[in-house]
């Protein structure tokens, strides 16, 4: 197995619950925060959607200026669901293209003229589409929770839904 093929399994597998999340988001809430410093429901879920594409895209070149973090909000839940697809089939697409010496690359975010961070491109895959989407995506399951929106299964059974009852049923 190529190192790729690790990355794109494991983003396909996660993709499933990501999904399952953007499908309870309320269209009626996109505007909600918890809090005056936190981004709303619809800018959150929206940079969740996005994620995927927008790193495969950082990861085509060999340095990005560091960008300003102004995110649009989600005008619903259908443009989360689209927004979503279309980056996870972008994230398929483009990085199936790379092999195991390019992913070994070195790879940087450059701010002001000067190298601010550099890792081989697998990192940026890893650290930023995979593990910074499972942090939002947390935060994702705060924010239903206090909007009261039942949680569908992640990892496992939530207060909410328990993938397992169908398989205890018939026992």
């Amino acid at each position: 197995m190529t190192m790729i093929e690790g990355v794109l399994g494991e983003l396909e597998q996660e993709s499933q619950a990501t999904i399952r999340l953007l499908e309870r988001v309320p269209e009626d809430k996109l505007a909600w925060r918890p809090h005056p410093k936190s981004m709303s429901l619809g800018q959150l879920a929206l940079h969740i959607a996005q994620g995927p594409g927008q790193v495969t895209r950082m990861a085509q070149v060999d340095s990005v200026e560091a960008p300003r973090f102004e995110q649009a909000e989600a005008s619903s839940r259908q443009q989360l669901l689209e927004t979503y697809r279309t980056s996870i089939e972008t994230a398929r697409q483009e990085l199936s293209r790379f092999e195991d010496a390019r992913l070994m690359q070195p790879w940087s975010v450059t701010g002001g003229g000067r190298v601010v961070m550099t890792m081989p491109r697998l990192g940026l895959l890893r650290g930023f589409m995979l593990n910074h989407g499972y942090h939002h995506r947390g935060q994702l399951t705060v924010y239903l929770r206090l909007l009261d929106v039942p949680l569908p299964s992640v990892y496992g059974p939530s207060a909410d839904e328990n993938p397992l009852d169908v398989h205890l049923a018939g026992r």
